[in-house]
C-alpha cells in the first residue's frame, strides 16, 4: 500500500523525485510505468499504470456518451500523461498540470493506497483548515470498524 507523506522536490524541468518508499512500493508491485493526471487540476496524482488501466476498464463499463464518465475523461485527459519513473526515480510532470496545481520546489507527496497525490505544501495545509474531518465523516468510517 501507498501510505504516508513525504516531502519531495520538483527540479527545475519539472521532473518530481519520487520518495523512496513509494518508489520501491510502485516498482516492486507494478513497473516504473505511471499515469500522472488530475481531477481538479488543484494537485497531481501519480497512479501505477495497471491501476489506471483497471480504472479505464471500468470506466468502458459505462455508455459512451454517459455524462459523468465523459466529464471524468475529459479532465484527467487534459491533465494527463502517461510517463515513467527513471532510474533516478523521477517522473515528469505535464507543464500544464505542473502550473495549474502550482507545484514547484518541495512539494508534499501523500500515499493514497493505490496511487500518490502531489500537493504544493501551503496548499495541502490551507485545504486540511478549510476541509475539515467531521463527525459525518468519522461515522462513515466507523461504519467500516475503523
Amino acid at each position: 500500500m501507498l501510505r504516508g507523506n513525504y516531502t519531495a522536490r520538483m527540479d527545475s524541468k519539472g521532473r518530481l523525485k519520487v520518495p523512496t518508499a513509494f518508489r520501491r512500493y510502485i516498482e516492486e508491485k507494478y513497473s516504473a510505468d505511471v499515469y500522472v493526471t488530475s481531477l481538479t487540476g488543484e494537485s497531481v496524482r501519480i497512479y501505477p499504470l495497471e491501476e489506471w488501466i483497471a480504472i479505464e476498464g471500468r470506466l468502458a463499463l459505462l455508455p459512451t456518451m454517459d455524462v459523468a464518465r465523459r466529464r471524468f475523461l475529459d479532465r484527467t485527459n487534459y491533465y494527463g500523461q502517461q510517463g515513467v519513473i527513471d532510474g533516478q526515480g523521477r517522473v515528469l510532470i505535464h507543464p500544464l498540470l505542473r502550473k495549474t496545481a502550482g507545484v514547484m520546489g518541495d512539494v508534499a507527496v501523500l500515499g493514497y493506497l493505490n496511487y500518490l497525490e502531489v500537493w504544493e505544501l501551503e496548499r495541502f495545509e490551507q485545504r486540511l483548515l478549510t476541509e475539515p474531518f467531521t463527525e459525518e465523516d468519522e461515522a462513515a468510517i466507523a461504519r467500516l470498524g475503523i
